[in-house]
């Protein structure tokens, strides 16, 4: 994943009602029952032999490798109280209650005359509710990094560069590259 879908998928971990699982073995029982009970479906997530998922269950191995154990706490992370995710986006776009923070290259087109030469900013900005919500439905269905970052710079360009259409009228595209970090807050 890029570093828009990492920093959805962070911003909504305050949110959480309970602690996901902290043990290996219980990290991974978890990932378990979110994949049917295959050993093979975590083997391949994780990037690891069904033998050492075996291991992890079993309880025989309990301090896995750092990019493994990076890879268990993402998945497990990710997949923790989805409802509970789910409502706290619905809460903070509908509220206009989502702020990304951001340091990257925009650019944009606009009317003969203007500098519109893309350079290096950094923004902290609340995004438009209907911005915030295309956000996470896009991020949801699994939407590349590249239709992200068009649609945190239609928002960006609504909120920051146009003010909610009280200045820069005759603006018509922000693009957004070169993103050096991105962090969202869902506050709802």
């Amino acid at each position: 994943m890029g570093k828009i879908g990492d920093g959805l998928d962070q911003a909504a971990q305050h949110v959480l009602t309970r602690k996901p699982p902290q043990s290996t073995k219980a990290r991974i029982r978890f990932l378990m029952t979110k994949n049917q009970n295959r050993t093979r479906a975590v083997a391949q997530l994780l990037g690891v032999s069904q033998r050492t998922v075996e291991r992890y269950l079993k309880g025989d191995r309990k301090t896995p490798p750092r990019p493994v154990n990076a890879k268990i706490d993402a998945e497990v992370r990710r997949l923790w109280q989805p409802q509970v995710r789910r409502r706290a986006e619905q809460r903070a776009a509908a509220a206009g209650g989502v702020i990304v923070e951001t340091r990257a290259r925009f650019g944009f087109s606009s009317a003969a005359g203007s500098t519109d030469d893309p350079r290096m900013r950094r923004i902290t900005q609340p995004l438009p509710p209907t911005h915030a919500q295309e956000l996470f439905d896009a991020h949801h269905a699994g939407a590349s990094e590249r239709d992200l970052e068009r649609i945190v710079a239609a928002g960006l360009q609504q909120s920051y560069f146009q003010e909610g259409g009280t200045r820069a009228g005759d603006l018509d595209e922000v693009e957004l590259t070169d993103v050096d970090y991105i962090e969202f807050d869902v506050r709802g």
